[in-house]
């Protein structure tokens, strides 16, 4: 039996104690990523940032904190029966290695747009994958498909209130580290990674504000944030794969009550910022990683003498499809 099953509650959205919770059960499972700063881009912003830089987190990204957190909050019967997620890419990767790790089957519905590198690694990790049209019902759809099939348990990618747990680490981790944040910038797709961020950001003293940030061809976190009912988008377009999905429910009530503003960026906006962390950091990160940072560029947010706090999401880039690439041939 894995410890600290009994504390797990997987029907009540989580508080500060299951987010304390996870970061037990993933203690000796996952990186204690860098906080890292640059002060050139400081001068550039005329404030302190610092990067929380999960692209350095096992396979490449903060969905290990997640898939991990929820696989071994299962109890044994279920995990005999394997688990299953729909995903473009690095919650598959990371479903897969936190699965092979406790020794149980593995299935991922992949959209057959996704990038060669992250597909690679839900392979490499013993997932099977299953491929789907690239849209949210296809995706949906081909998971409903397996789980009649085999019984898996399903870990969804962000509308789960362990990978929201597992996910608010980043947040635990950076604010322990650096006290002084008073401003926390986070990517926004499913919502996964900024609702557990927003319930570590809001039990602080002072409360740290969150601002969530998508691309504009993927907006529906901040149509829903706006209209106050969550909107949906079959077909969003962005480079930013990591980011198409639609905010799930959980994740939207956790956002529209903590949350305290999302914005967005454009396409080549991200493009631009992705290649200042390369250049100027010597880090590399995915574009889903490159929208705070763009947002921040943009003068999206109003950071002037703050301490701002931005989660590097992932490091997955695929190099046969680099952005600026085209521009040059």
């Amino acid at each position: 039996m894995n410890p600290g099953l009994a504390a797990v509650d997987r029907e009540a959205p989580p508080g500060l104690e299951a987010i304390h919770a996870a970061a037990a059960r993933l203690r000796d499972r996952i990186h204690h990523t860098p906080v890292l700063g640059s002060a050139s881009i400081d001068r550039d912003l005329g404030a302190r940032v610092l990067f929380k830089c999960e692209n350095f987190q096992r396979v490449g990204a903060f969905k290990a904190r997640g898939a991990t957190n929820a696989v071994f909050s299962l109890d044994d019967a279920e995990a005999r029966r394997g688990v299953a997620t729909h995903s473009s890419g690095n919650h598959g990767a990371a479903l897969a290695l936190a699965a092979a790790e406790r020794g149980i089957p593995c299935w991922v519905v992949v959209p057959d747009n996704a990038t060669g590198v992250k597909r690679d690694a839900i392979a490499r990790y013993g997932a099977q994958i299953v491929d789907c049209a690239p849209t949210m019902t296809a995706r949906e759809a081909g998971l409903a498909r397996v789980v009649a099939e085999t019984g898996a348990a399903v870990v969804h990618p962000f509308d789960d209130y362990r990978v929201i747990a597992g996910q608010g680490t980043a947040a635990l981790e950076m604010l322990d580290a650096e006290p002084d944040i008073d401003l926390l910038l986070c990517p926004v797709g499913g919502g996964g990674l900024i609702s557990g961020c927003a319930i570590v950001a809001a039990s602080r003293t002072p409360p740290v504000r969150v601002v969530g940030c998508e691309p504009a061809g993927a907006d529906d976190a901040r149509q829903s944030f706006l209209c106050g009912e969550r909107i949906t988008l079959d077909t969003p377009e962005t480079m930013a794969d990591g980011l198409r999905a639609s905010l799930g429910e959980r994740n939207f009530g956790i956002i529209r009550e903590l949350v305290d503003d999302i914005v967005t960026v454009e396409e080549a906006e991200i493009v631009s910022a992705m290649r200042l962390i390369w250049e100027r950091m010597k880090i590399l990160i995915e574009p889903s990683a490159a929208v705070p940072v763009a947002a921040l560029r943009k003068g999206a947010v109003d950071i002037r003498g703050r301490t701002v706090g931005v989660i590097l999401s992932g490091g997955n880039m695929d190099f046969d499809r680099l952005p600026w690439q085209s521009s040059r041939q």
